[in-house]
């Protein structure tokens, strides 16, 4: 029965992609510069001269990794698909994607609270709770025991994704999908379902992108609005 339910959870959030009534795209990213993004590095308030976490090069914009922080958008958005291609144009590592971002520096004074979809190389579509909370089907067998899990510190948050085999090999690009509907997250990888969740505690939110130690390209960061069904 678990695995009947597991299995009818996939196949609505699969219909979700496709279904629905949609405003028009929007690139959240020019190609030229920052516009409209600001970068949070607690470094940077100790050295307003570090070197910058994120830079724009060759019409790509790029997380250098170091110092470690966040860009994240002016906007705050609800109720929207969001789709990104990054890689790792080097030795691939950890980065992430977080939606529903309010609070800056909830967590450990770095991680603004959110719920982060990853990126790290070899876990893309993991969920991260930082200070929001989503629930998935089968949660004790991806987040771990029940009386562990939390939203803070070294509580189980991480929740991870379903499939071993979806993203590309280091260097190729990869496509993410994630949709943000009430209080429903789901993403994809490459086309692959990796995660879907629901009762999400937040409903609306900053996007912002992560520099975690390794260099990650992205060209792509496109965001459609999803409109309520028509009556």
């Amino acid at each position: 029965m678990r695995h009947l339910l597991l299995a009818l959870a996939l196949s609505f959030a699969a219909a979700c992609q496709t279904t629905g009534r949609t405003g028009p795209a929007r690139s959240l990213f020019n190609g030229r510069d920052l516009t409209g993004w600001h970068a949070d590095v607690p470094a940077a308030d100790q050295d307003p001269k570090i070197a910058p976490s994120f830079a724009v090069q060759d019409g790509i914009l790029v997380s250098l990794g170091s110092p470690e922080g966040h860009l994240i958008t002016d906007e705050v958005f609800r109720d929207y698909r969001l789709v990104l291609e990054y890689r790792w144009p080097g030795e691939p590592g950890n980065c992430g994607v977080l939606v529903h971002a309010s609070i800056p520096r909830r967590l450990y004074g770095m991680f603004p609270q959110s719920i982060e979809c990853q990126l790290h190389v070899g876990n893309a579509g993991d969920f991260w709770c930082i200070g929001e909370n989503i629930r998935v089907p089968d949660e004790e067998m991806r987040r771990g025991p029940r009386p562990n899990w939390g939203v803070d510190g070294d509580k189980a948050r991480r929740i991870k994704n379903l499939t071993d085999d979806s993203e590309h090999a280091p260097g190729e690009w990869n496509e993410m999908v994630i949709e943000c509907r009430g209080m429903q997250v789901d993403v994809w990888v490459n086309g692959d379902l990796v995660n879907h969740g629901f009762d999400c505690t937040a409903t609306e939110g900053r996007i912002a992108l992560q520099a975690e130690g390794a260099r990650c390209e992205f060209r792509k960061l496109e965001l459609t609005p999803l409109l309520p069904a028509a009556r």
